[in-house]
C-alpha cells in the first residue's frame, strides 16, 4: 500500500466527473486500500478517487479517522438515492486545505452503491457521516464543497486562498 498524493483545489482533476466503474479487478482493490492508507495518513474522514487524481467512482469513509476499528466504509459506483431534512455544518476538505465553511446539505440521507467486492450495499445515515457520503460523492460528480458556497462567501475564500496557498507553497 502506498499514501497517495491528494489533489488540492484548482486542479482540474477535483472538477471533473468520475466514471462508472464496470470491472471490480485487482487494479481497483488496490486502488482502494492505497485511498484508505491515504485518507488515514491525511488524517481525514472521507476521500474520493479523483482527488487523488483517479476518475472512478470510488469513496472510502471513516468519520472515527481510523480511531474505532470496523467503521471504514467503502463504496463503489455510490449515489444518493434519498435525501431528507436540511441541516447547516462546518465543512472542510483535504483538497481544499486550511478553509472551512459552513455548508447546507441533507440532514438524511439513503447510499446506494457496491462494496469491494461488487456486493449491492444500502446505508442509511445521518449527523457526520450522512454529511460525508454527501461530500464524497460531490467530489465524483465534480463539485467541490466550496462550489457551494454564496457568491459573496465564495470571492472571499478565492482572496483567502491565495494567501494559504502562497503558505503551502513556500
Amino acid at each position: 500500500m502506498a499514501v497517495l498524493e491528494i489533489k488540492k483545489y484548482p486542479e482540474p482533476v477535483l472538477k471533473q466527473r468520475a466514471q462508472e466503474i464496470t470491472d471490480i479487478n485487482g487494479n481497483l482493490q488496490e486502488l482502494i486500500d492505497n485511498m484508505v492508507e491515504t485518507m488515514y495518513a491525511a488524517p481525514g474522514i472521507g476521500l474520493a478517487a479523483n482527488q487523488v487524481g483517479e476518475l472512478k467512482r470510488v469513496i472510502v469513509v471513516d468519520i472515527t479517522a481510523g480511531k474505532e476499528k470496523g467503521n471504514l466504509i467503502v463504496l463503489v459506483n455510490p449515489e444518493i438515492a434519498e435525501a431528507e431534512g436540511k441541516t447547516d455544518s462546518e465543512e472542510g476538505c483535504l483538497s481544499v486545505p486550511k478553509y472551512t465553511s459552513i455548508i447546507k446539505r441533507a440532514k438524511k440521507v439513503l447510499v446506494k452503491g457496491l462494496d469491494r467486492d461488487g456486493n449491492p450495499v444500502e446505508i442509511e445515515a445521518e449527523g457526520l457521516l450522512a454529511r460525508a457520503f454527501q461530500h464524497e460523492i460531490d467530489h465524483l460528480e465534480g463539485v467541490l464543497f466550496i462550489d457551494r458556497l454564496s457568491p459573496i462567501k465564495r470571492e472571499f475564500f478565492r482572496k483567502r486562498y491565495k494567501k494559504i496557498l502562497k503558505e503551502l507553497n513556500k
